[in-house]
């Protein structure tokens, strides 16, 4: 799980939007894939944290911007659905600056008809309307007829379905504030203001109209939507049945099976943890922490596995350095369990403190205050992980590929010399897992052509719009060939991927490693604890589906804790994999891959078919052939 996503997403989309498609005329121009659409760049001369209370510069963006959107959806015919339903919901926005009612009424009854996904299509746009519904009483009653009118909305909701949603919606609304969306809109936006002199993309314009949207039409009435959510939540507050525990399948050691190395390629493990250090793979050929390649295989004390550092340089520190938060751990911990809690909807002693402390945030302790629980965030993510892809198989033996991930709101300036650096080391660590008898890799994380694109913009890189284009293309291309190329050149390896966490097709935003097409990996999405299809999970080249939703593990230090994602949907169908490998050692990655997808149970969401791992099907498959 990523906070920093999770927090600054609100800022930008907060369910005030709509979408809607209509029929695509024939001469229309089809884009196949998300980089093919034009890019824009419009004029800002106000400072980013002032720009919501300016409405002369508001209201000229929004016009700005929603001629452009029209423009494309009338030039182009756009095979993605989730793309055309951004383009709405910002029309929407747009609609609600405008106070066109409505319009915004209209393209959020479009966005419910089109929308895959059950939860978000019956909680889409509620704030929105019960807002338009309010203006009609007397200004000094608005607050009172807003709550009325999105209680009217909220409590038919049927709460097997959006209980997630809204728990996520409820945590939101409680952590958020104007100085927040201040502080951060402050520190991701104006230092690129300032080097372009005010000239920004399209995605910027949206988020500057987004969180002008959030500041004027949802956070003066946060209080009512926090009450109406909590008054539904516990009148309604059942556990949902867990249809998980059912179908896990604990090895004992006694099946005679066979030790399977299993490659957390992460953001590195805590290898002191008591349930991981038992478990580790080990290089018998390095003496540990004698600061020496003892194998003469190009890495200094790997004992455990390998590491890198954000600049791909090697290292042999197998844990993400939390570096000069450091003695900040046991806070950040607690802040990052208060988040989970909040966002599940969770009453705990730190929710209540990381509420406290958010209420009265000053907007200049945001960026820090982000950075920090994104930082640990990062640390924690590999264990959380490891500890999910070891549960009940004595036969694992973890190796560690520690990868380094960014935390600041402005990540750094990607260059071709870094990419071609970094897809260097790509092809080493691959070759180390082939090496050392890696069978199975898990990989939960990814990137995609777009981010690419922004961290270019957010640094003033790259010179005009087309220019940057071409240039984060060419970035993108280096690291996805070395990639797919070690991946597919690996074929005994079989690979493990997690969807994404950003609701969109993966193929369409070309997001890696879950947009490739390998015999030799498996694509898994998100699911609830009943196996509903999660809003968050992405889509579009997904073979399976896990359980991403509170799923308890371990973090750093020894503790558990429990985190949601897609990343921690990931690590139990490699779980599942290392299992039949102890098992059957003798199968190959493609044979692995049929045997979990044969065991897996189908499930009916909307039209479409989905499929859930059942761990203990595939296992008396694998102990019956």
């Amino acid at each position: 799980m990523k906070p920093l996503r999770t927090i600054t997403a609100l800022l930008m989309t907060l369910a005030l939007t709509a979408v809607v498609a209509g029929p695509a005329a024939a001469e229309k121009i089809v884009i196949e894939k998300l980089d093919d659409l034009p890019r824009y760049t419009y004029q800002v001369d106000v400072k980013a944290a002032e720009f919501p209370g300016n409405d002369e510069a508001v209201m000229t963006l929004a016009a700005e911007v929603k001629e452009d959107l029209l423009a494309d959806l009338e030039k182009y015919e756009i095979k993605d659905q989730n793309t055309v339903q951004e383009y709405y919901s910002n029309l929407a926005m747009i609609a609600m600056l405008e106070e066109d009612y409505d319009a915004y009424l209209k393209y959020n009854e479009k966005v419910r008809e089109l929308e895959m996904k059950e939860a978000k299509r019956l909680t889409s746009g509620l704030a929105g309307r019960a807002y338009i519904a309010a203006q009609d009483a007397p200004e000094g009653e608005r607050q009172e007829a807003f709550r009325a009118a999105y209680a009217e909305l909220v409590n038919p909701l049927p709460y097997e379905v959006v209980e997630p949603q809204l728990k996520q919606a409820k945590g939101m609304t409680e952590m958020l504030s104007e100085n927040l969306i201040v502080g951060i809109t402050e520190s991701r936006l104006q230092p690129m203001l300032d080097q372009t002199d005010g000239e920004i993309s399209k995605d910027v314009a949206l988020t500057l109209l987004g969180t002008t949207n959030t500041v004027r039409f949802f956070l003066p009435y946060k209080d009512q939507v926090n009450a109406v959510l909590t008054q539904y939540l516990d009148a309604h507050a059942v556990t949902k049945d867990d249809i998980w525990s059912a179908r896990e399948m604990e090895l004992t050691g006694d099946e005679g099976g066979e030790p399977v190395v299993v490659t957390i390629w992460d953001s590195g493990l805590d290898c002191e943890i008591a349930g991981l250090k038992n478990v580790l793979w080990t290089n018998k050929d390095e003496i540990p922490d004698n600061n020496k390649d003892d194998d003469g295989n190009g890495f200094v004390d790997d004992v455990h596995g390998i590491a890198y550092t954000l600049h791909s340089d090697k290292t042999s520190e197998v844990l993400y350095p939390i570096g000069d938060v450091e003695g900040d751990q046991d806070r950040l911990q607690r802040q990052m369990k208060g988040l989970v809690d909040i966002q599940m909807g969770v009453e705990s002693e730190e929710a209540s403190e990381l509420k406290k402390m958010l209420a009265s945030l000053p907007p200049e302790e945001a960026k820090p205050f982000v950075e920090g629980i994104s930082k640990y965030g990062n640390y924690c993510h590999g264990t959380h992980v490891a500890g999910i892809a070891i549960k009940g198989n004595p036969y694992v033996r973890v190796m560690v590929s520690r990868l380094t991930f960014g935390h600041e709101l402005i990540p750094e300036e990607p260059t071709v010399e870094q990419a071609r650096k970094d897809s260097a080391a790509t092809i080493e660590m691959v070759q180390y897992f082939a090496d050392n008898d890696s069978r199975v890799v898990n990989m939960s994380w990814g990137g995609s052509l777009a981010g690419v694109e922004s961290a270019l913009e957010q640094n003033n890189a790259g010179g005009t719009p087309e220019e940057r284009k071409k240039l984060a293309r060419k970035i993108f291309n280096i690291g996805v060939r070395a990639l797919e190329h070690a991946m597919a050149e690996t074929p005994e390896i079989l690979y493990v991927t997690s969807a994404g966490n950003a609701d969109n097709d993966v193929k369409f935003e070309e997001f890696v490693p879950s947009g490739f097409d390998l015999d030799n990996m498996i694509v898994v999405g998100a699911v609830d604890q009943a196996g509903e299809e999660t809003g968050f999970t992405s889509f579009g080249n997904v073979d399976c589906y896990a359980s991403g939703y509170e799923v308890l593990s371990y973090v750093p230090g020894g503790e558990q804790m429990p985190l949601s994602g897609t990343s921690q949907a990931s690590p139990q169908v490699t779980n599942l994999a290392a299992k039949i490998l102890a098992i059957k050692p003798d199968l190959t990655p493609t044979e692995v891959k049929d045997l979990i997808l044969k065991g897996c149970d189908d499930k009916q969401i909307g039209d479409r078919t989905i499929k859930l791992i059942n761990p203990k099907k595939t296992m008396e498959m694998v102990m019956q052939s």
